[in-house]
């Protein structure tokens, strides 16, 4: 059996040794345009801002290592130009030499990547503008950061990457603007959890501007549209990736609703004996079923493995994605997994929603309060996703609520989940079990919550809503809801008798508990219609300072 694979990254590398596991009877080639191979992408921010050392710590595996343990052998600088997958046979090219040679294959893997997107910005190709995709990218900006030692950056758009070297390059000491198109930063997220990063980079020193829209990059500086002039001796242009399809098309490669190429869950595409995995190939999602694209490096490793299994002879099969992603700027964990409450209610489940603020260890011991946002289905109780932004813990309880997403799990199940517990790591009721019980009561206990995008959009509609403060009168007074009136937890069963059973009411504090308390007191008193506000007034502040700003 004769495989070829195109691309020795992450997916094409995996589906080498892989096969190569399965069997000893393969010859197995790959064919790799760029100079470089097996590299940890997601570790390059790292080494711009001096985290990693040494480049070589990126790239520990070279031609030698899968030669000598994997029997399979990598060419670099060979650009596959063309498939005949009637004649099984393939065109490479030796971009050294320019010399040109046709190969033939059993087997066939696209492992061809996805590339930077470039919007067209007049002045993108000038020296100081750069994208960070490969090593090559990741070596020019640190060569420019030595010889040119800028001051100033501008990241062009808000993701994992331009978040990840915004920290890097103010670990350098630039002056960073990031410039984001949409409305908000982190687009993955939800608004009211986008606002949570947005202001921790304010208080960090980074300029932020959303609703950003690019005239044109100068020398040293961005001009923005709307006359804004924000000083930037280097660009970087940080705004998605783009799937390296146009071989596979030319060979008659089917694609996806999302341009990149499909796939069955054994990563067949529609050419037989053709394979594809990684950043080029469309998944579906795991909740939904949907098809999505979410070119993840843990993805492509896991699809790479899927493709030089069943290659081989093996019944692997993907069990779809939850884009499951977690990034730090500036000492702040931002995590997601699963579907956003935008993407739920666009799917059309009839999402549940709660925030809860809790510290990841108790606070004699330095803990830090994260904010998780979770959703739920309110007819099956299936959790959905979540999104979480904090500081200490946030990877420990995004990866709980991706395995208990992944097997079906209901809101409710999370309160019973047994979680280590000791002082150094957790609180008694660690924050995931917390979740699960303010969605299960949401859900199931007659304990509904109100979201404050809701209230707000209640009150602007002229809705009668009672809101009730249920703390003390001096938290009350240095702030409170907008149209509130002032019930302190300890007077709330008295001040019941003069409240309207028939009423919309909403309670509240500072992050949920105790207006939860004030809820059951008046639900048990009969009161048809009391919420809690979901986050409390800690949430609703949040959003309330993002809607002005759109303003």
């Amino acid at each position: 059996m004769k495989m070829i694979v195109i691309g020795a990254v992450a997916a094409g590398t995996s589906a080498a040794a892989k096969a190569r596991r399965n069997t000893e009877d393969a010859e197995i080639t790959i064919y790799e345009k760029d100079s470089y191979i097996s590299y940890s992408g997601c570790g390059m921010p790292y080494f711009l801002g001096g985290e990693v050392e040494k480049a070589g710590e990126l790239t520990p595996r070279d031609l030698a290592f899968f030669r000598e343990k994997y029997n399979v052998e990598i060419k670099t600088q060979h650009e596959v130009l063309s498939i005949d997958p009637m004649k099984k046979a393939v065109l490479v090219k030796n971009l050294a030499t320019g010399a040109a040679f046709s190969d033939s294959y059993d087997t066939l893997i696209f492992a061809t990547g996805a590339r930077a997107v470039i919007p067209p910005i007049p002045g993108r190709e000038k020296k100081h503008v750069f994208t960070l995709r490969n090593i090559n990218d990741m070596l020019a900006i640190r060569s420019f950061l030595e010889e040119r030692k800028p001051k100033t950056a501008a990241i062009v758009g808000t993701g994992f990457i331009g978040l990840e070297m915004c920290e890097s390059l103010m670990r350098l000491g630039l002056q960073v603007t990031l410039l984001e198109k949409l409305p908000q930063v982190t687009p993955g997220l939800d608004a009211d959890m986008a606002i949570r990063v947005e202001e921790h980079l304010k208080k960090s020193g980074v300029a932020v501007r959303t609703g950003a829209s690019i005239a044109e990059i100068t020398e040293d500086c961005v001009l923005l549209t709307d006359g804004a002039v924000i000083p930037a001796e280097l660009v970087l242009l940080s705004t998605g990736v783009r799937p390296n399809v146009e071989l596979a098309t030319a060979a008659g490669v089917l694609l996806g609703k999302t341009g990149a190429i499909t796939v069955d869950t054994h990563m067949r595409t529609n050419l037989p004996d053709v394979y594809a995995c990684g950043d080029c190939t469309e998944q579906f999602h795991a909740v939904t079923g949907q098809p999505v694209y979410r070119p993840l490096g843990s993805t492509a490793n896991k699809t790479g493995r899927i493709a030089g299994d069943c290659a081989t002879g093996g019944n692997l099969a993907y069990r779809g994605t939850l884009g499951t992603g977690i990034f730090r700027v500036l000492g702040l964990s931002v995590a997601q997994t699963g579907l956003s409450e935008r993407e739920a209610r666009e799917a059309g489940y009839d999402a549940v929603v709660c925030h809860n603020t809790k510290p990841d260890k108790p606070e004699y011991l330095g803990g830090k309060e994260m904010t998780i946002k979770a959703v739920a289905d309110r007819a099956s109780g299936r959790l959905l996703g979540a999104q979480i932004v904090g500081f200490d813990g946030v990877d420990k309880r995004i990866d709980v609520l991706a395995t208990a997403i992944s097997y079906g799990a209901k809101a409710e199940d999370l309160f019973y989940l047994d979680l280590a517990y000791a002082p150094p790591f957790a609180t008694t009721k660690d924050p995931v079990l917390y979740t699960g019980m303010i969605l299960e009561n949401a859900i199931q206990g007659g304990r509904p919550l109100m979201t404050a995008q809701e209230l707000l959009a209640r009150q602007e509609a002229g809705e009668q809503v009672i809101v009730i403060d249920t703390r003390i009168p001096a938290q009350y007074e240095k702030a409170h809801v907008e149209g509130a009136i002032s019930i302190p937890h300890a007077e709330i069963r008295e001040a019941a008798e003069s409240l309207n059973r028939d009423d919309v009411i909403v309670t509240y504090c500072n992050k949920g508990t105790t207006g939860n308390a004030a809820q059951n007191i008046l639900i048990n008193k009969g009161f048809r219609h009391v919420y809690n506000l979901s986050g409390g007034m800690n949430q609703y502040s949040m959003v309330r300072k993002a809607k002005d700003q759109a303003r």
